[in-house]
């Protein structure tokens, strides 16, 4: 879904298909605040950032030892 300020927001299911986990996975992150990965609360609904998410995976990404 886009927002008007071409935000581009997913749902649990689709942030968790984006990240290769399950949505519980994100469900326990975000309750135990052990991994830093922003979410939007609008109401009950959970959303994240396309955006964030490649965020993200760039600052957990690990080089090999030959890179």
């Amino acid at each position: 879904m886009k927002t008007k300020t071409n935000r581009e927001l997913l749902n649990e299911k689709q942030a968790a298909e984006r990240l290769s986990v399950k949505p519980g996975t994100l469900q326990v992150w975000r309750s135990t605040q052990r991994v830093e990965l922003p979410y939007i609360k609008l109401g009950r609904a959970v959303r994240y950032d396309a955006a964030e998410l490649e965020k993200f995976l760039n600052r957990n990404t690990v080089q090999g030892a030959n890179s």
